[in-house]
């Protein structure tokens, strides 16, 4: 039936649609199983408004939550007849809606202020968030705004960090991590990751790696926890030990008084191997499995390598000089890389005979700094960019599920954290903390 509108013009009336709201979601968020008819021009806004209707229903305690949409596994980003129309699906039958609480965050913590940019994060430990920094020093942190450790003893810039994580479960007293700096060096620590205190704890590196003869750009450790990897402005990637002191590689040992009758051993090392073929700087390395190291560079490859025979079983050309790399998704099997256009690309080497990408999100609009799979979902992963904004991806939309603007600059670098932050550090000297994002 037509309508008129307020000009006197007459409006048709949205034709409706018989749906069935499905859902993978627990307990207060299972809405009824019968159909029901609803209009076609919804978009997600007015769907999740439906949703919410039915599952407050009876309930005087329910605060509205924001839900996607997916239809035949993927997610609605227009009107609900736009939808059906642009996949060919008949409106003439019920309509299965499945419905997810939207992966955004719901809380922005108080920012962490650095005294310079801050160009590292890992949050693969729960227990704390690792930074480092332009003022060459990296940080533990417990909590937003609250720095437990400071790692001292770079003479430049750290460009990475890594958390170094041991198959076999060691006490919080063992954490260590490692760092990577412009000072051409990389350097592993130890801390206690249960300790508490008021005051900042200054650590110093138990070892010190030299090797490199030029900045190192990229640190990451393999799934063992007894060997990291680096890449340099060199062009190459070295291998190095990551546990305890292996006298045949050590090349001195400095000592530090403690106090009157303690001295405090640092060791320093050679790599064990390096990994050449690369002709620009390696900027970013993940070692994925034991034997597998993928790596990007600014000769606008990404390559993997077998470690053991030390060759790279695979060659993937980018248009783009590559910034940054992750592994992740279905199977742990795509390749994300950012690089020095606003393209986040996701490759699948299981593809045989092609080396396109699978996937390309063009929603940033400058160079990509970082990209981070999450790491119990197929299809999640974050984005930083030179733009100032962080970005949540969904490889089901070409669009991004939300975008973070916390940051008054250039945002350097991001990862997960718990599972359900994201967190992020920038240009502006502060590591930015978006948490309650509900990826499961």
């Amino acid at each position: 039936m037509a309508g008129m509108d307020i000009d006197g013009n007459v409006e048709k009336a949205a034709r409706r649609v018989q749906v069935r709201f499905v859902t993978k979601l627990k307990g207060p968020f299972k809405a009824p199983p019968s159909s029901i008819a609803i209009p076609s021009n919804l978009t997600r806004l007015g769907l999740s408004s439906i949703v919410n209707n039915l599952l407050k229903a009876g309930k005087d305690d329910w605060n509205p939550e924001p839900f996607d949409f997916l239809i035949d596994g993927e997610l609605v980003r227009m009107s609900l007849e736009e939808f059906l129309l642009a996949k060919g699906i008949s409106a003439e039958k019920i309509l299965e809606i499945e419905y997810i609480r939207a992966v955004a965050p719901r809380k922005e913590e108080e920012p962490s202020l650095h005294d310079d940019w801050v160009s590292a994060v890992d949050g693969s430990n729960s227990k704390f968030v690792l930074t480092g920094c332009y003022d060459g020093f990296g940080r533990i942190w417990k909590a937003a705004g609250s720095c437990t450790h400071l790692l001292e003893g770079h003479t430049d810039a750290i460009t990475s960090v890594c958390v170094v994580k041991p198959r076999v479960a060691q006490n919080g007293a063992d954490q260590i991590v490692a760092t990577a700096s412009k000072d051409r060096t990389l350097r592993l620590w130890k801390f206690d990751a249960d300790e508490s205190s008021d005051q900042i704890k200054r650590i110093r590196a138990f070892k010190i790696l030299h090797g490199h003869n030029a900045s190192v750009q990229s640190v990451a450790a393999n799934p063992a926890g007894d060997m990291v990897c680096s890449g340099s402005w060199d062009s190459q990637i070295a291998l190095w030990q990551a546990s305890g002191s292996d006298t045949g590689d050590v090349v001195s040992v400095k000592k530090r008084k403690k106090n009157a009758d303690e001295e405090d051993p640092q060791v320093e090392e050679e790599a064990k191997s390096t990994l050449v073929g690369h002709t620009q700087c390696v900027s970013s390395v993940v070692w994925s499995q034991d034997e597998t190291i993928y790596s990007a560079s600014w000769d606008h490859t990404i390559r993997r390598w077998d470690v053991e025979m030390g060759k790279d079983s695979l060659n993937l050309y980018s248009d783009k000089v590559v910034n940054c790399l992750d592994v992740g998704g279905e199977g742990s099997s795509l390749i994300a890389g950012g690089g020095s256009d606003p393209v986040l690309r996701i490759w699948d080497p299981r593809k045989p005979g092609s080396s396109a990408p699978v996937y390309q999100f063009s929603s940033h609009s400058s160079w990509i700094s970082a990209c981070k799979w999450h790491e119990k979902s197929w299809f999640h992963l974050v984005s930083a960019s030179y733009d100032g904004k962080v970005m949540l991806w969904d490889l089901r939309t070409a669009w991004p599920l939300a975008v973070i603007e916390t940051h008054k600059d250039k945002v350097l670098c991001a990862d997960w954290w718990r599972g359900e932050s994201v967190i992020s550090g920038g240009a502006d000297s502060k590591l930015c903390i978006s948490s309650d994002v509900c990826v499961l």
